[in-house]
């Protein structure tokens, strides 16, 4: 089975939607799971920088990074997330310019270590997607809110 790959279509513009990916203070916004941001290291997105975030809630809260493998700025982030205590998962994130002005967003995330590995894919692909399909509309959203700013 393939990695799934979820899409949402915004009428915000790729630059709107870039701007929230490009901010790692914003993550815990749209991310589904992520609950408070640590630290976002200099030069974020860029290749080797490193988001660190907590996730879960409190007072059940586990420190984890997010590590940005590749970036081309207004179009594509790729990601290698820890999400202990399930593994580490590799996301990518795509932006597609619509003719009438607006965004194709895809995400496509798959786990590569951990117990989440050893799931069978089809099963641990049904849960992510629906995580992803969550976390693309609230990405959208704040996205919408900045172009009307």
């Amino acid at each position: 089975m393939r990695t799934i790959s979820v899409e949402h279509t915004t009428p915000a513009s790729p630059e709107a939607v870039w701007s929230v990916l490009a901010d790692g203070w914003a993550y815990p916004s749209w991310v589904v799971g992520a609950s408070r941001m640590r630290v976002v290291e200099a030069g974020f997105p860029s290749p080797g920088t490193k988001l660190h975030h907590s996730v879960g809630n409190w007072p059940l809260l586990l420190d984890d990074e997010t590590a940005v493998r590749d970036c081309e700025p207004g179009k594509s982030l790729r990601l290698e997330a820890k999400t202990r205590p399930f593994g580490t998962a590799i996301v990518a994130i795509r932006l597609i310019a619509t003719p009438d002005g607006g965004t194709v967003i895809s995400m496509e995330e798959d786990a590569v270590s951990g117990p989440l590995a050893h799931t069978p894919k089809p099963a641990r692909q049904v849960g992510i997607a629906a995580r992803n399909r969550e976390t693309l509309r609230r990405l959208a959203l704040l996205a919408e809110r900045a172009d009307q700013v």
